[in-house]
């Protein structure tokens, strides 16, 4: 379905410009396991923080 979300920044992302860019992108996405309901990240840093995953679990 091509993507669903876009943010654009400044130098570089840190923990709060990816919060609020999950926030965002969950905003567009659908329960599981519907379609444009699968997030996939790799191993940086900022994707492991717990407020990220608690952000992606409560919706």
């Amino acid at each position: 379905d091509g993507i669903i979300h876009c943010e654009v920044v400044e130098g570089s992302f840190c923990t709060e410009t990816f919060t609020q860019f999950i926030d965002g992108l969950l905003k567009n996405m659908q329960p599981y396991p519907a379609p444009k309901s699968v997030i996939v990240m790799d191993n940086c840093k900022i994707h492991k923080h717990p407020n990220i995953q608690s952000m992606i679990e409560a919706r």
